[in-house]
């Protein structure tokens, strides 16, 4: 063997050219490499919380059995019933003494209400005085409410005495001057089978000898309110009007012969409705309350405030709101009362006044 044939042949090495297409393919690699990476270990992540959340949720009791409803496109806000502001003039009277007076009444001059903790109040001359209370202590938070008592809605009675339905006690009389309670309906008794769980408003005869009142529910308190969710405008002898932009709440005569209506909750159109997203939608509203309390929920509501003034028929008249709820929110009641507006409310701290002169 000789030299020659001992070697071996080497390939003579080229140089490697670099180009601006040979970058942008190694940079698209590059790309497509790490977006690979990035997708799998967000899908695993994912997975590693849905599969523990999804388990936890079929597992954990439901406080509520929601039931589908079927609501027609809420009417748009246009004409009279045009978003505003108008309910930010309203100014907030007695800030911090009171909390939820969720009706009002006078009787002369002189305003009554029902609050959160309990108490019926009396204001006059702008001190507050609590004239009675129908349950009893102790009184704080809402697992209080079964034995506190909760007034809602609340009449003056032609002998001006005061009707008040306590959402857990029943229709009660009180007499606005001692403070004396007379039980008239109590939710201890079952009417025509079914007891009473969540009473709610009531209206007196002008001869006084007749009391309708509501009841919201024959299996949800008012603590549960938000739970109560299948009964959603059923019931009624006659339709007076429908497909309203809210869920109505108190209605209280207006001095034109009409009614004014509160709006617990607002149904934006245009906009994103979620009454109307979650109506029939009872899975999604099962992993909810599976997963968040009330509490947690309301801070989701959207404080838009709206309170219409219908005509005698039933058509709409004028309608003020607080988009935003900056100034009144959880409106619950519009009681009209020497050209004032006085608001109502569940959860607010305040009575709200609007001028109706300057409105």
């Amino acid at each position: 063997m000789n030299e020659a044939a001992g070697l071996r042949q080497r390939r003579p090495l080229r140089p490697q050219v670099i180009t601006e297409d040979s970058l942008v393919q190694e940079a698209k690699e590059g790309t497509t490499y790490s977006s690979k990476v990035f997708r799998v270990t967000f899908l695993t992540l994912a997975v590693a919380v849905a599969v523990p959340l999804l388990g936890v949720t079929v597992l954990l009791d439901c406080p509520l059995d929601p039931q589908p409803i079927s609501l027609k496109e809420p009417p748009l806000l246009m004409g009279v019933l045009e978003s505003n502001t108008k309910l930010r003039k309203a100014e907030r009277l007695w800030e911090n003494q009171l909390v939820g007076p969720e009706s009002i009444v006078n009787i002369g001059d002189v305003l009554f209400t029902g609050t959160a903790d309990g108490k019926i109040i009396r204001i006059e001359d702008g001190e507050i005085q609590t004239i009675a209370r129908i349950g009893h202590g102790p009184c704080g938070g809402r697992e209080d409410e079964p034995t506190c008592g909760r007034p809602l809605g609340m009449r003056v009675g032609p002998n001006n005495t005061l009707f008040v339905a306590d959402a857990y006690y029943g229709l009660y009389e009180v007499d606005p001057d001692t403070g004396e309670t007379k039980p008239l309906v109590s939710t201890k008794i079952l009417i025509e089978g079914q007891k009473l769980s969540f009473v709610n408003d009531l209206t007196v005869t002008r001869d006084g000898r007749k009391i309708y009142f509501t009841d919201s529910s024959s299996k949800w308190q008012r603590q549960d309110y938000l739970y109560y969710v299948s009964g959603l405008m059923k019931g009624g002898a006659d339709m007076f009007v429908e497909n309203m932009p809210g869920l109505p709440d108190n209605i209280r005569l207006s001095s034109s012969g009409g009614y004014w209506v509160a709006m617990a909750a607002v149904r934006p159109s245009p906009g994103f409705s979620v009454l109307d997203f979650l109506s029939e939608k009872t899975w999604i509203k099962r992993m909810i309350f599976k997963l968040l309390s009330q509490e947690t929920v309301m801070k989701f509501v959207p404080k838009y405030s709206l309170v219409v003034e219908l005509s005698e028929t039933g058509s709409y008249k004028r309608s003020f709101h607080d988009p935003n709820g900056v100034k009144v929110a959880y409106i619950s009641e519009a009681h009209e009362h020497n050209g004032h507006l006085y608001l109502g409310s569940f959860r607010s701290p305040f009575i709200g006044r609007l001028d109706l002169q300057h409105v």
